[in-house]
């Protein structure tokens, strides 16, 4: 920059820390991606090699926001969309999903990764009639989160608030519950709750992740469907419910098979 200030890039590389894993470069290495470096290749196979299904659950959690997205724009007709913690950009994010069905639909995408920042102008792309936007915000903080996308969302009309396999980083159960519903008081009538998050229902996966854990990186804790569903409390949950992600609306034809992975889309009444 002219004036000597680093640009935003920079600064992004400058807080990556490559010394400890980090789940959302984790997760792009199993999704096939190239954003990650020799640390998190090295726990991301010492992962599957304790839990061989988390790719199947990687890949399952990315048909299913795939699927929300496009019923929420699509059979719901909403407009708007506020994804939080989205991570690193893959194939199919939801600015992509929700403009192919409707070309004017609004995105805010949030999260506090560096590396996340350095990719955020690769999110940053939308169709003329549509807007896609990033925030540079913390999960912890929700209410800076709501004023930063109010910029660019009408919450005064429906919502679609995507919390998408990142509430097991609070590692707090009352704090994560408290967190959602505080994003959800902020969202008008008629808006809709879309939802994941890994589960303890398997012991290679709780073993897996506990090896994570002890890296030195941001724990993720597993947590019951039970305890999910905590989150949709006073919601209008829509069939079939909190269910393995995979068994939610599946493509017609197929035979999904459940994985360690549960959401739902509810809407606020």
């Amino acid at each position: 920059m002219a004036d000597g200030r680093p640009a935003p890039d920079q600064e992004a590389l400058s807080k990556i820390d490559t010394t400890v894993p980090h789940s959302a470069r984790i997760w792009n290495y199993w999704m096939g991606g190239k954003d990650n470096y020799e640390v998190d290749r090295i726990a991301g196979d010492a992962y599957r090699e304790t839990a061989p299904n988390i790719e199947t659950m990687a890949r399952a959690s990315r048909q299913y926001l795939i699927r929300s997205v496009t019923f929420v724009a699509g059979e719901l007709g909403i407009r708007q969309f506020l994804d939080i913690g989205t991570g690193l950009p893959t194939y199919d994010n939801t600015h992509q999903v929700a403009q192919r069905m409707a070309p004017e639909s609004r995105i805010v995408y949030a999260d506090n990764d560096p590396l996340v920042l350095r990719h955020a102008q690769a999110l940053l792309t939308s169709t003329p009639d549509g807007v896609t936007e990033y925030v540079d915000a913390d999960l912890h903080e929700p209410e800076k989160i709501l004023e930063a996308a109010g910029r660019i969302l009408d919450f005064d009309q429906p919502v679609a608030l995507m919390l998408m396999g990142i509430l097991g980083h609070i590692q707090d159960y009352e704090e994560a519950k408290s967190i959602v519903h505080r994003l959800q008081a902020a969202l008008c009538p008629g808006s809709y709750f879309v939802h994941y998050d890994s589960t303890d229902t398997d012991e290679e996966l709780k073993r897996a992740q506990q090896g994570y854990d002890d890296t030195g990186a941001i724990p993720y804790v597993l947590r019951s469907p039970e305890q999910l569903a905590a989150y949709y409390e006073g919601l209008e949950l829509l069939e079939p419910g909190i269910v393995s992600c995979p068994l939610w609306h599946p493509e017609p034809g197929t035979t999904p098979e459940p994985t360690d992975v549960y959401g739902g889309v509810a809407r606020k009444p």
